[in-house]
């Protein structure tokens, strides 16, 4: 499984980590994606000729769909390329032998989503949270005070790593739990 693949022009340094663990393109079965910016979505079109499978949730691609005309004139992307086999909707996600629960965390985009894996207490949290940040909510399909209740719902979790989309990762209960409360007290009256 990979999650967020990126952009095409910068996927080198994934195929690095690949092979670093003796992995190649037609070893992911899955390519998850959090939402369908292009930073996170568009490197989806190096696996169409494979086996492997993509995941996107139900509302991000409807907002895509909607939008195929700007997507394609803005950024080259053809929606074929990036076409989910895998609609996400919020609840388990068995891949082999791990669980997942996937987390509709509407606000950076409408269907953006979070994968927490509970036995390692990881979440995976795309654009919705970073080390000290969170995502944006200026582009389209944004919307700050959903933003707000997707961060809120993620402390109920009981979280260990944070992975964002962006930045370092976040280790450890305390560190975690700092992370959060800092975002709300520096943003939460600003989104």
């Amino acid at each position: 499984m990979l999650i967020d693949p990126g952009h095409v022009d910068l996927f080198d340094h994934v195929q690095r980590g690949l092979r670093e663990l003796n992995l190649d393109l037609d070893d992911v079965g899955l390519v998850i994606s959090t939402h369908a910016h292009p930073d996170h979505i568009e490197a989806v079109e190096l696996f169409i000729q494979g086996a492997t499978k993509h995941a996107l949730h139900e509302q991000e691609w409807q907002m895509i769909k909607a939008m195929e005309k700007e997507i394609t004139m803005a950024f080259d992307v053809q929606l074929d390329a990036i076409l989910p086999d895998v609609l996400l909707t919020e609840g388990d996600l068995s891949v082999g032998e791990l669980e997942f629960q996937v987390i509709h965390t509407p606000g950076h985009s409408p269907g953006s989503v979070a994968l927490y894996w509970p036995q390692e207490k990881a979440l995976f949290s795309g654009d919705l949270i970073f080390r000290g940040g969170v995502g944006r909510t200026d582009l389209p399909g944004g919307n700050g005070s959903a933003l707000k209740e997707s961060i809120k719902r993620l402390t109920e979790l009981e979280i260990e790593w944070i992975l964002p989309g962006h930045g370092d990762i976040v280790s450890g209960a305390a560190e975690v739990k700092a992370n959060f409360n800092h975002i709300e007290q520096v943003f939460f009256d600003y989104i």
